[in-house]
C-alpha cells in the first residue's frame, strides 16, 4: 500500500478518522454539552412523549390556576363563613349565660343551643383556663376560627382540634366558670372541596389516557417507516411495509416506497447491463487466449498472455464490484464460523493469520458478499504485511470486527483515497501485487449495503488497521 509518514507529536494523539485531535475543541464541545439546560435533559426524546407533553402542560397549568382560584376564594370564603357561623353560636350562649345567671337558666340555655344549634356545651363553674394553651391540630381550621372567635367573642378562648376526630373543642373563659363547647368538624368543613379535586384529577386521567391512545395510534406509523427505512438500510427486504396513518404520515411512507423501488430497479438494471458486458468482454477474450495458444512460445507473445491475464482479471474485478450482492438475500449466520473459514483459506494460501473471535457470533447478512469483503481485507493484509490479526466482538447491538497488519500503513492524507475505485497508493507498484484498486472499494460497497460503516486507523501492531462496524 504505502510507508508510514513521519509522525510530529501531534499526530500522536490522532484519532481512528486520520485527523489530529484538538483538545481545545474537545473542551469547548464538552462545556457546550455541559451548558445545556436542564430543561433540555429532562424532556422526553420520543414523539409519543413531546405530543403528550404538549397536551398535558396546558392541562396541568389550567388545573392549578383552577385549584388555586378555587381555594382562595371558594374555599376560604366558605370556611370563614362557617367559621363566623359557629363563633356566632358560641357568643350567643355566652352572653345569654351572662345575662341570665342562674343554674335553671344555664341548664335551659345549653339545652336550647344543643336542641336549636347542635352544640355540646357544658358550664363549668370556678374554673379557668389553663396557661398552656393545647398544640395547633389544624393547620386551616384553627386560624380561620380564630380570628371568627376574635371578633365575636372578644374573651379568652382556647381551640383543641386534635382532641377529638370528628369534633372540635372550644373553651371560653367567663366571668365565674369555663363554658366548653363540643361542635362537629362538619359546622367548619366543606365537603365540595375534595370532589371538585376529584373531579379535576379524575378527568385529567381519563382525557390523559385518551390522549394516549389517540398519539401512540398516530405515532405508531412513524416508528414503523423508520423501521423500515433502518432495515432497508440494512440491506433487507420490508415487503409488508404499508403506508397508514395522517396524511402527511401516508405521503412520507409512500415517497419511501417509491425511492426503494427506484434503488431496486436501479440495482436490477445494473445487474442485468453488467451481464451483457461480462458476457461481451469474456467472448473477445476467450478469442484472443486461443489465438494466443496457436502462436510460438516467443518472448512477445509471453508478454501479450500476461497483458491478456491481467485484463481478464481486471474485468472480473470490476464485474464483482458492480454486481455486489444485489442478487443475495440476507440470512442469519454464525459471523465467528464465516471468519474463520475466511482465515483458513488465507492460510492456505501462506498467510500467517491469527484470530480472536467468540464462541459463536450471530448476525444477518449476505453470506457471499461478507466473504468477499472480509477475504479482500485479510488477502490484502497479507499481502503487505508478515502478521495479520483478525478479532470480532459484539458491541450491544452491533457487531465490530477489526484486522491489524504489521505491514507499512497507509498514510494518514491517503486513507480516504483507497476507498475510490481503481485508486492505487503507489501507480509504480507491480500490479501483480497492488491489485486492480478495487479491494478497499468493494469492502466499502458490502459493508455500508448491510448499513455498516468501515475506517482505517494506526494498528497497534504497526501497521494499518481496518474496523468495520455492523448493525445486528
Amino acid at each position: 500500500m504505502g510507508r508510514n509518514i513521519p509522525r510530529s507529536p501531534d499526530d500522536g494523539a490522532a484519532g481512528e478518522s486520520g485527523k489530529p485531535r484538538d483538545r481545545g475543541t474537545r473542551f469547548r464541545r464538552a462545556a457546550a454539552r455541559d451548558g445545556q439546560s436542564w430543561i433540555k435533559r429532562c424532556l422526553p426524546r420520543s414523539l409519543l412523549g413531546r405530543s403528550l407533553l404538549i397536551i398535558v402542560t396546558p392541562l396541568v397549568v389550567v388545573q392549578l390556576i383552577t385549584g388555586y382560584v378555587f381555594y382562595e376564594r371558594h374555599w376560604k370564603n366558605v370556611t370563614r363563613r362557617l367559621a363566623l357561623g359557629l363563633a356566632g353560636d358560641i357568643a350567643m350562649i355566652a352572653e345569654h349565660i351572662r345575662t341570665f345567671p342562674g343554674a335553671r337558666n344555664e341548664v335551659w340555655i345549653l339545652e336550647t343551643s344543643r336542641i336549636y344549634t347542635g352544640l355540646n356545651a357544658t358550664y363549668r363553674k370556678g374554673e379557668v383556663l389553663p396557661a398552656t394553651p393545647p398544640p395547633q391540630g389544624s393547620a386551616l381550621i384553627d386560624p380561620v376560627l380564630s380570628a371568627a372567635l376574635r371578633d365575636l367573642l372578644r374573651r379568652p378562648f382556647q381551640i383543641d382540634t386534635g382532641k377529638y376526630e370528628k369534633q372540635v373543642e372550644i373553651n371560653v373563659q367567663l366571668a365565674d366558670g369555663v363554658l366548653q363547647v363540643l361542635a362537629s368538624r362538619k359546622r367548619l368543613w366543606d365537603a365540595t372541596t375534595y370532589l371538585v379535586i376529584l373531579w379535576m384529577v379524575g378527568t385529567s386521567f381519563v382525557l390523559l389516557v385518551i390522549a394516549t391512545i389517540f398519539m401512540r395510534n398516530q405515532v405508531m406509523p412513524i416508528k414503523r417507516l423508520a423501521a423500515a427505512a433502518e432495515m432497508f438500510g440494512k440491506g433487507r427486504n420490508v415487503p409488508d411495509f404499508k403506508p397508514a396513518g395522517a396524511l402527511e404520515v401516508r405521503q412520507a411512507a409512500v415517497a419511501f416506497n417509491i425511492m426503494r423501488q427506484r434503488i431496486q430497479r436501479q440495482i436490477s438494471q445494473r445487474t442485468e447491463m453488467l451481464a451483457g458486458v461480462s458476457h461481451d468482454l469474456r467472448t473477445p477474450l476467450t478469442r484472443m487466449k486461443l489465438e494466443l495458444a496457436m502462436l510460438k512460445d516467443t518472448e512477445a507473445a509471453a508478454e501479450l498472455q500476461g497483458d491478456l491475464e491481467e485484463m481478464e482479471h481486471m474485468v472480473e474485478a470490476y464485474l464483482a464490484f458492480a454486481r455486489g450482492e444485489a442478487e443475495e438475500e440476507p440470512e442469519a449466520i454464525d459471523l465467528s464460523a464465516l471468519i474463520e473459514d475466511v482465515a483458513r483459506d488465507a492460510r492456505r494460501k501462506g498467510a500467517h493469520v491469527e484470530t480472536t473471535l467468540p464462541a459463536t457470533l450471530p448476525a444477518t447478512v449476505r453470506t457471499t458478499g461478507m466473504r468477499r469483503c472480509l477475504t479482500n481485507l485479510i488477502d490484502n493484509a497479507a499481502s503487505y504485511g508478515k502478521k495479520v490479526r483478525v478479532e470480532a466482538r459484539g458491541r450491544g447491538r452491533s457487531v465490530e470486527i477489526t484486522v491489524d497488519d504489521d505491514g507499512p500503513g497507509i498514510p494518514r492524507e491517503a486513507r480516504e483515497d483507497v476507498f475510490k475505485a481503481f485508486y492505487r497508493i503507489d501507480p509504480s507498484r507491480s500490479p501483480d501485487r497492488a491489485g486492480v484498486g478495487l479491494g478497499m472499494t468493494l469492502a466499502r460497497d458490502v459493508v455500508r449495503g448491510h448499513g455498516g460503516e468501515i475506517s482505517l486507523a494506526d494498528s497497534p501492531q504497526g501497521g494499518l488497521r481496518v474496523s468495520i462496524r455492523l448493525p445486528l
